[in-house]
């Protein structure tokens, strides 16, 4: 049982990540859990904090609830190396995820993420996974994180602009989708799109299914 937890208490943003593992991994039995306490979205290092306490109580009632799997369900792989020491079970990042399957995927990658905010944590991040030179840059697409979910239209096509901005300049092979709520992004991009598009919350998945 992969149990993925969302660290912020936007309970459709859950569902739209259960909905991606399910069409990801259909065979295996995936729960999504929201932290209720935790905030509204994940944008930054105070966000991150405040929804700490919250999320580590999630990791070890899953782990205590048998999970073969937990997957943190923010970008920015928040509380990832304490969720380690609390469970028993493997914890794997969304980001962590996406960022390893794009080094596999071809030498370099770049990320389109949400606010700029998180551009820091998401290069230390990389950095810290040993990935560093496989990133071309961090892009912020300028969109909010619960825009995603409010105004679609306008926020995927600001991303999608972003997307085709780092395949002219980057010189990359694919791009990583930096939050939680772009996972609709690669269905509806268009074929001027060549490069791989890596979406985390299906590579944590498929990720966790081999483990």
């Amino acid at each position: 049982m992969i149990i993925i937890i969302n660290p912020n208490s936007t309970v459709s943003m859950t569902q739209a990540m259960l909905e991606t593992a399910h069409k990801a991994c259909p065979d295996i039995m995936i729960k999504g859990w929201t932290s209720h306490k935790g905030p509204v979205a994940i944008q930054g290092p105070e966000d991150g904090e405040a929804c700490l306490p919250h999320l580590l109580k999630l990791v070890e009632k899953a782990s205590d609830d048998g999970a073969s799997v937990i997957i943190i369900g923010c970008f920015d792989d928040t509380g990832l190396d304490a969720a380690r020491k609390l469970a028993v079970c493997p914890v794997i990042g969304i980001g962590q995820a996406a960022y390893h399957l794009a080094a596999l995927a071809g030498a370099r990658f770049s990320v389109v993420t949400t606010l700029c905010v998180s551009t820091p944590i998401l290069v230390a991040n990389v950095e810290n996974y040993g990935l560093g030179r496989n990133l071309a840059k961090v892009r912020a697409s300028g969109v909010p994180v619960l825009a995603l979910e409010t105004d679609v239209e306008a926020s995927a096509r600001r991303v999608l602009q972003e997307i085709l901005l780092a395949q002219d300049e980057d010189d990359i092979q694919s791009v990583v989708l930096g939050c939680a709520g772009m996972s609709h992004i690669p269905a509806i991009a268009g074929p001027e799109i060549k490069v791989r598009l890596i979406d985390g919350v299906r590579a944590a998945v498929q990720l966790g299914a081999l483990l």
